[in-house]
């Protein structure tokens, strides 16, 4: 919903922007910039490391097309030279580098997918190889003069480095302080970034300060759980929906979600909380429909439900979808960590369907695993598996064992 800038009074504002979030500093210095009368600047910088973009990202996008509906500005920083270096955040191993070509050629198809969510009209879009280009070795001393070697040490991930004896490359301390001065440069009333961003942001407020200017307010964002449930989703792990991704792998790979990470979708990705009464299996499928209808339309959201209920939701329970897994590789899952294992493994081998012991126990417990008719409700069980015989998963999973 788009509500002109000054329609809406800085405290209904803030109350708008605080849902979600997981942190700002300050609420009272973004109370102070909403009362000011005119767009903020808000800054969200973006490394093009990889060509496309997931769910886990639009997390923080979807935050900046919200300050863009009550008429502030969106400046999102392509980081075509700090892509180059990566940024270390989070990261437990130095980032391979990337040639100049390729980051710029995930820029672009990160600009078209970006703009799924945001509002190109309200979104000035930079890149920081503008400033940076032009700085001379000179400049680059300054400005690293400006941090001391025990502040950028500070930082978890690299303390668990030197902790683990894994190295730490000269050039990636300089990351924080590269997106530090990006909030110089642009004049950031804002800066949006995930958790992992909150050093780097704190950076940038620092040199605001040194430069004279008003200190851009932190507003981080929580980072979305792949489909495992446990790990940030990452296309690295395989735990991810790309907002490219054929429509019907999309709402597939969400009805694939447990319960309860589908509580925390609907907040993260759907902006609202999970309806307390809601039918669980009913709630999925809104929550696999909303996101198809965001990144493709009505329409073909429509036709997805209709197909994923045609070949799913309608079947009999004894029509599942079948697929076929070894028994020695079942066997391993079973001799380690009894029936439930086996299910595990029966979902990524038979589907590819990544589900946590939980989400299997969960799925025993209910009743929904069957071993030839016969239901397994033990999650330690230890159960003998032969050849022909079908362990049933859930309504639609279900393994032929060979």
């Amino acid at each position: 919903m788009h509500y002109p800038l000054g329609t809406m009074q800085p405290n209904e504002a803030l109350a708008l922007l605080r849902k979600g979030a997981a942190q700002i500093i300050s609420e009272a210095e973004l109370r102070e910039k909403l009362a000011l009368g005119r767009p903020l600047r808000v800054k969200l910088g973006v490394d093009p490391t990889t060509a496309d973009i997931h769910l886990g990202h639009t997390v923080v996008l979807r935050k900046l097309r919200q300050f863009q509906d009550l008429g502030h500005q969106a400046v999102l920083i392509i980081g075509d030279f700090t892509g180059m270096i990566g940024d270390p955040s989070g990261r437990s191993a130095t980032r391979p580098h990337l040639t100049h070509k390729e980051v710029l050629h995930n820029a672009q198809t990160y600009r078209e997918q970006a703009f799924k969510i945001l509002d190109p009209a309200r979104t000035e879009t930079v890149c920081n190889g503008d400033w940076f280009r032009t700085m001379s070795y000179e400049d680059v001393l300054r400005l690293n003069s400006r941090v001391t070697l025990q502040q950028m040490l500070q930082r978890e991930d690299f303390r668990a480095r030197i902790d683990n004896q894994q190295p730490i490359h000269a050039h990636e301390i300089q990351y924080p302080i590269m997106q530090g001065w990006d909030s110089v440069m642009v004049r950031a009333d804002v800066e949006l970034g995930g958790t992992d961003q909150l050093f780097n942001i704190l950076v940038g407020r620092d040199f605001q300060k040194e430069e004279n200017q008003p200190q851009q307010v932190v507003l981080t964002m929580p980072l979305l759980e792949g489909l495992d449930g446990v790990k940030k989703m990452s296309k690295s792990l395989g735990n991810f929906v790309g907002v490219s991704e054929p429509a019907a792998d999309m709402f597939g790979k969400l009805m694939s979600i447990s319960d309860e990470l589908m509580a925390r979708y609907y907040l993260l990705l759907l902006g609202r909380a999970l309806p307390k009464d809601a039918n669980p299996f009913e709630a999925k499928k809104q929550l696999a429909f909303e996101i198809v209808q965001t990144y493709y339309s009505p329409e073909i959201a429509k036709k997805t439900l209709d197909e994923w209920n045609a070949r799913f939701s309608e079947k009999r329970l004894d029509e599942a979808e079948l697929s076929t897994v070894d028994a020695k590789v079942l066997a391993s899952g079973v001799e380690a960590t009894g029936a439930v294992g086996g299910v595990v493994i029966a979902y990524q081998e038979g589907f590819g369907i990544k589900k946590s012991r939980a989400d299997a126990s969960r799925l025993m417990k209910q009743g929904s695993v069957q071993l030839d008719g016969k239901k397994i409700v033990d999650p330690k069980t230890k159960i003998s598996l032969k050849s022909g015989q079908v362990l049933r998963l859930d309504k639609t999973h279900a393994v032929r064992i060979k």
